[in-house]
């Protein structure tokens, strides 16, 4: 089958689409998501095609479409839910935390829940309060959930295979940033990404760029602005924020003494402390410089223009390169 240059958003469809042809447990809804196909049109097609049973619209309840999810799940159904935004997830995080993440452990593995919860989430695209946070410290917290976060067209589509054929819940957080940023070959054939799976997508020997979501491609930028100035960057795109692979990320920074992990997310207690306490308990004296964080603040998400000066930009991950190349 031939490649489709496509961007996020049409690569999620077709990964939506694909698995509700080929599984017909698979079932698609939330607020708007049937008829409108979505606030971001993410799901448009897809009611027209498999019918408002299998993708259907629901009444603006955030806790009910989670719970709905997990009931079907555990009846053995394979619901794909979405949050309109990532501000709204927690009118359903008693839910996931309650119930969806620990009713494997509480049954000991009699029952599981196969759910895959979908929300646009991150700023970058000034949008309203409650629509531009980025809260996936929280969410990677709660043992029993998988937190997946693509950052390309290719990577959307195979994780998002990989979530709904998971057995436990996933949460899918896509960068709303990236949607129709670019666009990218992805195949047409079915094909998934392994779930906790990072993946280095630029070779460098100087220092290793740490980051998942709308941030990989600012630290794409600002590796190559220091290509210009001599130094290399190696970049590791985290992908899945829980489980987290540390494996893949300590051997990058082995090899290149160095570290700056970069995320939008408030700075105290994200998940860029985690790995930067990973990297520094791990390798200790085998780095040349401390561990560097360039995040978001720790205020609340401004709105319109003060935005800007909240998200990590490659002006910012260039400062902190040039500190621990020195």
């Amino acid at each position: 089958m031939a490649n489709q240059v496509l961007t996020m958003v049409q690569a999620i469809n077709m990964a939506l689409k694909q698995e509700m042809a080929r599984d017909s447990r698979v079932l698609v809804f939330g607020e708007d998501v049937g008829f409108e196909g979505g606030v971001f049109r993410v799901t448009e097609g897809l009611q027209k095609e498999f019918g408002p049973e299998r993708c259907f619209d629901t009444p603006l309840a955030e806790a009910g479409i989670a719970g709905m999810s997990i009931g079907l799940a555990i009846n053995g159904m394979r619901p794909v839910c979405e949050i309109q935004f990532s501000g709204f997830f927690f009118e359903a995080y008693s839910q996931m935390m309650c119930h969806a993440s620990r009713m494997r452990n509480r049954t000991r593995g009699v029952l599981t829940v196969p759910m895959v919860l979908r929300m646009p989430y991150g700023g970058g695209i000034k949008a309203l309060e409650h629509h531009s946070e980025s809260m996936e410290a929280i969410m990677a917290h709660t043992q029993g959930l998988k937190v997946v976060i693509p950052s390309t067209p290719f990577d959307a589509k195979g994780l998002l295979i990989a979530a709904i054929r998971d057995g436990d819940p996933v949460i899918f957080m896509e960068p709303k940033r990236l949607y129709r940023a670019f666009k990218q070959e992805v195949p047409e054939e079915d094909y998934f990404i392994p779930i906790g799976r990072a993946a280095v997508i630029a070779e460098g020997s100087d220092v290793t760029l740490i980051a998942w979501g709308a941030m990989v491609r600012e630290c794409y930028e600002a590796a190559a602005q220091a290509q210009k100035e001599g130094i290399s960057c190696e970049v590791v795109d985290v992908r899945t924020i829980s489980p987290l692979d540390h494996e893949t990320i300590l051997a990058s920074v082995k090899k290149t003494g160095r570290a700056v992990v970069v995320h939008e997310a408030p700075r105290s207690y994200g998940p860029g402390a985690e790995i930067s306490a990973t990297i520094s308990e791990t390798l200790g004296g085998a780095l040349k410089a401390p561990v560097q964080r360039v995040t978001g603040f720790d205020v609340i998400m401004p709105l319109l223009r003060t935005e800007d000066r909240y998200m990590p930009n490659p002006v910012r991950i260039m400062e902190a390169v040039k500190k621990v190349i020195a």
